[in-house]
This record gives C-alpha cells, sequence and structure tokens, in this order.
C-alpha cells in the first residue's frame, strides 16, 4: 500500500519562507509533484519533477518556489520563498508512478498573512 506523508504546512507572515516535505513508501514515482487548492478554487498545479531531471512550475511560483527531489529516499520538498497572501490554501503531494499509478497525499494547510 502506497502511502504519500506530508509535512511542513502552517502560518507564516508575506515574505516569509516553508518548506513542505512529502516522504512515499512502496514503489518507483516517475512525477512527483505539489498542488494546492485555495477556498472555492479549482486544485491547481505549482511545481513537478520528473525521474529524468525537468521541472515545471505555475507562472505565479516562478523565481519563488524550489520543488527537489530524492529518489532513494522517495521524497519531494517544496522550498517556498516570498510567500504572499495568495499562496494561502491547503497543498498536496501528488506522485504518478512509473506504471501510471496515481497517489496524493492527505494535503497541509499553509497560511500567509498579510
Amino acid at each position: 500500500q502506497v502511502q504519500l506523508v506530508e509535512s511542513g504546512g502552517g502560518l507564516v507572515q508575506a515574505g516569509g519562507s516553508l518548506r513542505l516535505s512529502c516522504a512515499a513508501s512502496g514503489t518507483i514515482f516517475a512525477i512527483m509533484a505539489w498542488y494546492r487548492q485555495a477556498p472555492g478554487k479549482q486544485r491547481e498545479l505549482v511545481a513537478s519533477s520528473t525521474s529524468g531531471g525537468s521541472t515545471f512550475y505555475a507562472d505565479s511560483v516562478k523565481g519563488r518556489f524550489t520543488i527537489s527531489r530524492d529518489d532513494a529516499k522517495k521524497t519531494v520538498t517544496l522550498q517556498m520563498n516570498s510567500l504572499k497572501a495568495d499562496d494561502t490554501a491547503v497543498y498536496y503531494c501528488h506522485m504518478i508512478s512509473n506504471w501510471d499509478q496515481k497517489f496524493w497525499g492527505q494535503g497541509t494547510q499553509v497560511t500567509v498573512s498579510s
């Protein structure tokens, strides 16, 4: 049974930083990503990383967020700097295995006060 366990959310002032982590078990992951969902909005892709080394960032977080992965430890982190009130959301870890199985974490709340 694959599980994704997230940590690192919380409350921070605008301009501050947070680091989210997600630890997985059970299989090999081709894609590791972070999504977020703000109240009343659709879930959106924030950043992703492939096993081949490619990364993607949403325009709204480019230059502020950094995604990194450790395939040996099956972890993915999201370093979030210069946080804004608009970054307030529940952040979800998402992984896709080499066999196209999709997994989600339980979500962690990030609240940025202005």
